[in-house]
């Protein structure tokens, strides 16, 4: 049979049912109307509009006409809809919990992707557990604290990992459109308690200061991976924080965005090193920590393998002479801070004498070399380097000091590198 016949039998089929509607039986008597000269050319709007010419009543007749077929156009397009989402029911092979699975191990910004495909795949992506991981570091430019509040309140008692702001080195002149205020759903306020959240990397959020922040982790008590870059606060309160709320914390990242040269109190340290025993990686970057602090911090984390003070200024580098033969650190970076000579020469031979027996990798660069007596500085410290690649093969030095000796008293041109890497980690 031709397929024209075909649709004509079909819609004769529907206008003959006994059961439809006066609007139904005009619906489809309209529908029925073949394509032909009677809807161009103005002939269909010749023929219904009035013989006196009156511009009101066709004004009138064609802003009415517009209307109900605008209408008709939308309800004509949700049924589409419907009609292909009831395909894809039929045709797609998983059943829906293993298409929730699915969307939930896709990225944040795939799935807002597949969400837009159709209803059925709509439907399953609004699912908590597809935002149980929340990352928009790749979307920073078009995500704004809207759209992440709406993610956070969908992913509810789900959400494990939150990723939100312009990492470092992404597109720089780019703005970020969230600010503190994104994170108000992880407020207890919120009804939001947070106890599956393990993961929460913030970077470059506008207005993230320390009230802010603690509002946040006072509800996330499982939390063992916070990283903050451009923190705009104080680091007392945020470990004071952490101390109370996070103690399964594993792997902190503090970075200031203007230099915290608010000195934080030994006893916040000590509760913070008692209370969160667990922590294995430490980096705190462009903060005021004295010797003593730092000192605490080695000694006190028992099973700390990481930890980076880069830029951070108050200490000279005394807390390394501290014994240290059982601990753990493998990694210490210790770059641009206002470390002595005469502390790092004597770190390097109580390493030579055995302490620190797992450290693998050191970097103690400057660029204004290390200090000595007096105001000077020195870029080619006398380190004992070959005891040290003797006694460790596997250790690695980076001491990089651009120079700031006269050429002739200089042996090198540009800075001093000293390292020996038998064994990369």
């Amino acid at each position: 049979m031709d397929p024209e016949e075909n649709k004509t039998t079909v819609l004769e089929f529907i206008l003959s049912s006994s059961s439809k509607s006066s609007l139904e039986s005009t619906i489809f008597s309209f529908l029925s109307c073949p394509d032909s000269a009677l809807f161009s050319n103005n002939f269909f709007f010749e023929c219904l509009s009035p013989c006196d010419d009156n511009h009101y009543v066709k004004d009138q007749l064609i802003h009415r006409t517009l209307r109900r077929l605008l209408l008709l156009l939308e309800s004509t397009k949700r049924c589409s809809r419907k009609q292909l989402t009831l395909h894809n029911s039929i045709s797609w092979f998983l059943p829906p919990d293993l298409t929730i699975k699915v969307f939930s191990m896709l990225d944040t910004k795939s799935l807002m992707q597949v969400a837009a495909c159709c209803t059925m795949f709509n439907k399953s992506a609004m699912e908590p557990l597809c935002y149980s991981h929340i990352d928009l570091t790749t979307a920073f430019a078009h995500a704004d604290d809207g759209v992440v509040r709406t993610m956070i309140q969908r992913a509810g008692k789900e959400l494990r990992s939150l990723k939100l702001g312009r990492p470092p080195h992404q597109n720089e002149y780019a703005t970020v459109l969230l600010s503190a205020y994104c994170l108000a759903p992880l407020s207890p306020d919120m009804g939001f308690t947070g106890v599956r959240l393990r993961s929460l990397h913030l970077y470059s959020i506008t207005w993230l200061n320390e009230m802010s922040l603690c509002t946040s982790l006072s509800a996330c008590s499982n939390l063992f991976d916070l990283k903050i870059v451009e923190f705009n606060g104080s680091l007392e309160l945020v470990l004071k924080s952490l101390a109370r709320k996070c103690r399964l914390i594993e792997h902190l990242f503090l970075e200031t965005s203007f230099g915290d040269d608010c000195v934080t109190t030994e006893s916040t340290i000590d509760a913070f090193v008692t209370n969160c025993s667990n922590l294995t990686s430490l980096t705190l970057k462009d903060f005021y920590l004295n010797d003593q602090i730092a000192r605490i911090l080695v000694k006190g984390f028992r099973k700390l393998k990481y930890m980076n003070l880069s830029r951070t200024f108050g200490f000279d580098g005394s807390f390394l002479r501290s014994s240290c033969k059982n601990s753990l650190l493998e990694t210490l970076i210790l770059r641009d801070c206002s470390l002595k000579e005469r502390e790092v020469l004597e770190f390097f031979n109580s390493l030579v004498a055995g302490n620190f027996r797992f450290i693998r990798y050191i970097d103690v660069s400057r660029k204004n070399g290390l200090i000595c007596d007096g105001d000077t500085t020195s870029s080619e410290p006398n380190f004992p380097l070959e005891k040290l690649k003797k006694e460790r093969p596997y250790f690695k030095l980076v001491a990089e000091f651009p120079t700031n000796v006269p050429r002739e008293m200089s042996r090198y041109d540009y800075f001093f590198f000293a390292s020996f890497d038998s064994c990369m980690l």
